[in-house]
């Protein structure tokens, strides 16, 4: 569905954020992007969009390259930013200005979505708290019903009720024919969420996994209950010691994503070979 190619981009000459990028993300997916701040995550959602032009290779979603931003690919894409632009005048306003641009637009869909975040549809936009408005910006994207939703640190700003359900939302929200890519530095927020990880760091992506697989090849575990020969990697909590080991008997545990993060950027690397 969509595939980056050879992706080279940077904002200046002398600072190359991604080269020879190369990702594949299917339909009917939940993607989790993570990095360091300052890894390229925004960017790489601004290439994705076309709204970052890359210096070389591509961007493509189905048949169309993003940063030609022909008009089927532009209703087929719709982008959530961490900072918001909200203009003036009421849900229902935003609505008849910009959903014309969305075939599949569904206004029902998004009322209700409104109706769930406790929002209410014919107050000012500008009154909004900033969190108000990103749950506006949130049930616009997704009853927009594109092809690719993206959405960047759409957490910030909402309280845990919310924060639930937006977990809630997005689940009922995915269709087979319909991909998903968070970028977040919350992970916490999204380790009941998404089914795969993309981990970028240091211009590549160095983990593109679904969760299932992860989980099939390593464990998450206390220290005390596997062979210490079988430990990958180990950090210390309040009662002892937690480890990712070589999954060597089946055991399935639930992948942590903050100490799977943890552990592949500090350069354990055969955590990283293991999960390719």
């Amino acid at each position: 569905m969509i595939e980056v190619s050879n992706l080279t981009f940077g904002y200046r000459k002398k600072s190359v954020l991604f080269k020879n990028l190369n990702l594949s993300l299917g339909a009917g997916h939940i993607y989790g992007l993570l990095g360091k701040n300052g890894a390229g995550k925004s960017t790489l959602l601004k290439n994705l969009s076309g709204l970052a032009f890359p210096w070389e290779g591509s961007c493509k979603l189905n048949n169309y390259t993003a940063a030609e931003r022909l008009p089927g690919f532009l209703q087929e894409v719709f982008l959530i930013p961490d900072e918001l632009y909200i203009p003036s005048g009421t849900a229902h306003q935003f609505v008849d200005r910009t959903a014309p641009f969305y075939p599949a637009f569904d206004k029902t869909q998004f009322l209700k979505m409104l109706e769930d975040f406790e929002v209410a549809p014919d107050e000012d936009l500008d009154g909004l708290s900033f969190g108000q408005q990103k749950k506006v910006m949130i049930a616009f994207g997704l009853a927009a019903n594109t092809k690719l939703l993206l959405m960047d640190e759409p957490t910030n700003g909402l309280d845990i009720p919310s924060k639930i359900q937006f977990r809630k939302i997005i689940a009922l929200a995915l269709t087979e024919d319909r991909c998903i890519v968070i970028s977040t530095h919350q992970v916490r927020d999204l380790d009941s969420l998404i089914d795969t990880v993309i981990i970028l760091h240091e211009n590549e992506i160095i983990i593109n996994k679904e969760l299932d697989v992860i989980a099939e090849r390593v464990q998450f575990t206390a220290a005390a209950t596997v062979n210490a020969e079988q430990i990958l990697y180990s950090e210390p909590n309040g009662i002892g010691v937690n480890t990712i080991s070589i999954n060597a008997e089946q055991n399935y545990s639930k992948v942590d994503l903050e100490m799977l993060f943890t552990a592949v950027t500090s350069g354990y690397q055969s955590i990283i070979d293991l999960l390719k």
